[in-house]
């Protein structure tokens, strides 16, 4: 069983989490219009951020369109060697997933770059090989395929919210590495990230969306409900990465409490790691290793 997503246009219940922040100890509620004065710097600081304020936004937009130019020279690549790449973007709940596919995709040919973000499975569906319908979505010759969330959702989502039973659950962890094998010997570039954010910072994102009507739709009961499973998610998160990274497969792991770093340094990886023609090492520059690291070593 997969997520329902909530109507554009209705609110999802109210939901309050107690968090210490400054050695006090305070209930907050996504609804609050008193949140962001009480959280906005500690949310910036949480999950051990190492900078105290985003990077500016000149900076950013002139290093996003160089490495921009770059992933049109990577499409160019793609169409004229048949070569195929997948990234999977996983990672907590308002981490910025969508905002560094959208980064990632903006200025290439949507023809052959294309997002899956697949809805709950049909009942066909559930009676499949839990991996087919993402088996079936998967590049041909010359593609650049992201998925907004993956089967990684057997990893996740579905065990903490009771969508999938224990033994699917230790199923897909003993599968999954032996599935993604065959995905990179079959000749297809896998890059698999994991964006994580701090609590404080997943709830103040949570409160901008309630409260933009722009973006209420970001919102789902499934995000309100998760608000007080954080250790829940983070222990299947761990085990994830323990489980899963490998080798062949390995997650590369990206701290977003500031999506403008996150979304340079994630594509920066991607870039440094394809061997494309007429690639431009000094317009891509250096990986911050203090935003990006990979396996589960990363977040101890």
């Amino acid at each position: 069983m997969a997520l329902e997503e909530a109507p554009a246009a209705a609110k999802p219940e109210s939901r309050a989490v107690e968090l210490n922040i400054g050695g006090k100890t305070r209930v907050f509620d996504v609804d609050d219009p008193e949140l962001p004065k009480w959280i906005d710097d500690a949310a910036f600081d949480s999950d051990d951020y190492p900078y105290e304020k985003k990077l500016s936004e000149e900076e950013y937009e002139e290093t996003l369109t160089r490495l921009q130019i770059e992933l049109v020279k990577v499409q160019f690549w793609l169409q004229a060697t048949g070569k195929r790449v997948m990234a999977v973007f996983e990672g907590r709940d308002a981490a910025g997933k969508g905002g560094a596919i959208h980064a990632t995709t903006a200025y290439m040919n949507p023809r052959s770059a294309r997002t899956v973000a697949l809805t709950k499975p049909t009942e066909t569906e559930r009676g499949q090989w839990y991996f087919q319908r993402y088996v079936a979505t998967f590049p041909t010759a010359g593609e650049f395929v992201l998925f907004d969330r993956s089967w990684y959702n057997r990893a996740g989502v579905e065990p903490v919210m009771g969508f999938c039973t224990p033994e699917q659950y230790e199923h897909f962890l003993k599968q999954a590495p032996r599935f993604e094998k065959m995905i990179v010997d079959d000749g297809i570039h896998l890059f698999k990230f994991w964006i994580n954010i701090g609590r404080e910072m997943q709830l103040k994102r949570f409160h901008d969306r309630r409260h933009d009507p722009l973006k209420i739709w970001k919102l789902s009961p499934m995000d309100i409900a998760a608000l007080n499973k954080w250790d829940d998610y983070t222990e299947k998160r761990d085990r994830m990465l323990k489980e899963t990274h490998t080798e062949h497969a390995p997650w590369t792991v990206i701290r977003g409490n500031d999506k403008r770093r996150a979304r340079i340094n994630l594509i920066r990886h991607i870039l440094k790691s394809l061997d494309y023609d007429g690639k431009d090492k000094a317009a891509i520059g250096e990986v911050d290793h203090k935003i990006v690291g990979s396996g589960p070593g990363f977040l101890k």
